[in-house]
């Protein structure tokens, strides 16, 4: 009865000094002796919020030989601290003193804090050596434990050993499938991801809100649509449409996947309470459509709806000016995120020094970037230098140059922009010596990278891509639209390519462009078909010039829709416009 009702007071402390109260009150009356009562202290001074790990780590070296919890507890607070790198080098510690004493020896909980902490660290050869020390404890039949293994392997990006992992687990449970899907969907294998969600309803598995939370966010990066509905079905049969984290994550997938009309149908028939994320998840939404009418009205809402506007909040609100160039209103939202608790961060600087840029306040953008508490990171002067080709600022290009240089980024569109510049005003001899910096820097290209969604299935393009079952169909195609679309005025942009070649050549080099080789296929695909549906294609680049003038035309003259997400916002091509207004 003593040790339960001291057990009880460990729980009830809410403070350091009660905890502090407690110690003092153990070991006078001798109750720190008891190894079940000083491990439950250690591990609420360790973990809870109000404890202080550094003085748990003072209670464990004075007590003359610590038992496993002892170490469990101290193992546990570095695992969820701000060094979880640091438990492993306890652990480490505790094999040590487990060599030469019987009563201290390493269980499944010692392992199980460790991976906790290596899923945190980001510690791909400490999560090697806890499988070898399962394995050779043998704990693999642990099913918990597998299963952290498993997520620490995920997020660690070993995805390989993580499905060997699973494909050996003797028992797997949800948590097991929701840890390889995540790590899946979190190293950039969103296909495999939603079909292990397949599998799981084929074998029927029971998904739960984490299982969907992952999948939806495959969808969002493959655009997959039609996969996306089929889960939002099953969410709102199994009642998962209450928890407001999986329905942040369904917003985010219809607007993802270019459907932000039903993102807000979603929104506003949500019957849980709407969180931050919410209304932050739908603003973006809003922002990176281009409309920034819609987007601003949620922004206003905000403080009515009694939810403080963060640092997400501003972004995104920022985001929305920045598409669509409301630079008054964009600057006095910036301008009054301090006064209103939020200090900016070096993404709201970007935002306003691209919205700046863009309306060809170059040196207002320039003063803004050298006036930051920070040090500025590359994408600024990326904005800088890319607005600079807009408005034709030789000067102002050399300088964001020279600084990019100087941070040591080798970009390969930032030479393609600087080139520009300087063929715009003919001064050939600079255009000759970017190229040289180019070779000799060994700059690479980034490859363009584009998905579409077709008959169910998710088709990947690269550029000038000839691996597809039909690229000879989709060749075709393409030779069809460019005929099409020149007889509707289309002029090539070849001065987006940076090569020694000729006119001719330079229009073959633009012609199979990923995004291109992507739309021709959705084309085909709906040739004939009744219903209007749109082309929609996912770029893991920014669209170039030349794919979004044809764009434009092949939209036109084929009287169909076609929605182009890239790495920064949605251009919709609808009767030869876009819906940037070619601001971009």
């Amino acid at each position: 009865m003593a040790r339960v009702y001291m057990e009880t007071l460990i729980q009830r402390c809410v403070t350091f000094s009660q905890i502090k109260q407690l110690q003092s009150h153990f070991l006078t009356a001798g109750h720190f002796q008891s190894s079940f009562l000083r491990s439950r202290l250690l591990d609420r001074c360790s973990v809870s919020s109000f404890g202080d790990l550094s003085h748990a780590v003072q209670i464990f070296r004075h007590i003359p030989k610590p038992l496993t919890n002892d170490w469990n507890a101290i193992i546990r607070g570095f695992a969820a601290s701000s060094q979880p790198s640091l438990a492993f080098s306890w652990f480490c510690s505790m094999l040590r003193q487990a060599s030469s004493s019987s009563m201290c020896r390493v269980d499944a909980l010692t392992c199980s804090f460790t991976l906790k902490a290596c899923a945190r660290a980001l510690c791909s050869s400490a999560t090697a050596q806890l499988h070898g020390q399962i394995n050779r404890r043998g704990l693999f039949a642990d099913a918990l434990l597998c299963t952290t293994l498993l997520d620490a392997y995920s997020k660690n990006g070993d995805l390989s050993t993580a499905q060997k992992l699973f494909d050996e687990m003797p028992v797997r449970d949800v948590a097991s499938w929701n840890a390889l899907i995540a790590g899946l969907v979190a190293g950039n294998r969103a296909n495999e991801a939603l079909e292990l969600y397949k599998r799981m309803e084929t074998e029927g598995i029971s998904r739960n809100e984490i299982t969907v939370v992952a999948a939806l966010g495959a969808c969002s990066h493959l655009g997959a649509i039609k996969e996306g509905e089929k889960i939002y079905d099953y969410i709102k049969d199994a009642n998962l449409d209450q928890n407001v984290i999986v329905v942040n994550a369904t917003i985010d997938m219809y607007t993802k996947c270019g459907f932000v009309d039903k993102a807000f149908q979603v929104f506003d028939q949500m019957t849980s309470k709407k969180s931050v994320v919410t209304w932050n998840t739908m603003i973006m939404g809003f922002a990176v459509h281009g409309e920034a009418q819609r987007a601003l009205e949620i922004f206003e809402k905000l403080n009515h709806n009694g939810i403080t506007p963060d640092d997400v909040s501003y972004l995104a609100a920022l985001t929305a000016c920045r598409h669509a160039g409301l630079v008054e209103y964009g600057t006095s939202i910036f301008n009054n995120m301090a006064s209103n608790g939020v200090e900016p961060n070096m993404k709201h600087y970007g935002c306003v020094v691209d919205l700046l840029s863009r309306a060809g306040r170059l040196r207002e953008a320039h003063d803004i970037i050298c006036s930051m508490p920070m040090l500025p990171d590359p994408v600024l002067w990326q904005s800088l230098l890319g607005a600079s080709e807009i408005h034709k600022n030789v000067e102002m290009a050399e300088i964001a140059s020279r600084k990019l240089i100087e941070m040591g980024v080798n970009n390969d569109g930032d030479f393609v922009l600087l080139s520009n510049i300087y063929a715009a005003q003919g001064r050939w001899k600079d255009v000759g010596r970017v190229r040289d910096d180019m070779e000799t820097k060994q700059v690479k290209k980034v490859p363009g990278l584009s998905y579409i969604e077709a008959q169910g299935t998710i088709h990947k393009f690269y550029n000038s891509d000839k691996s597809h079952q039909q690229w000879r169909e989709i060749y075709e195609k393409i030779d069809e639209i460019r005929f099409k679309i020149r007889e509707d005025g289309y002029v090539a942009q070849t001065g987006l390519v940076l090569h020694d070649i000729g006119e001719e050549e330079k229009e073959n080099a633009l012609c199979y462009h990923s995004e291109k080789l992507a739309v021709a296929y959705g084309l085909m695909m709906i040739d004939g078909a009744e219903e209007e549906s749109p082309v929609r294609v996912i770029k893991n680049l920014r669209i170039c010039g030349d794919c979004h003038v044809v764009f434009k035309h092949t939209s036109k003259i084929y009287k169909r829709e076609i929605i182009v997400r890239d790495r920064v916002r949605f251009h919709r091509f609808k009767d030869g416009s876009c819906s940037c207004r070619d601001y971009w």
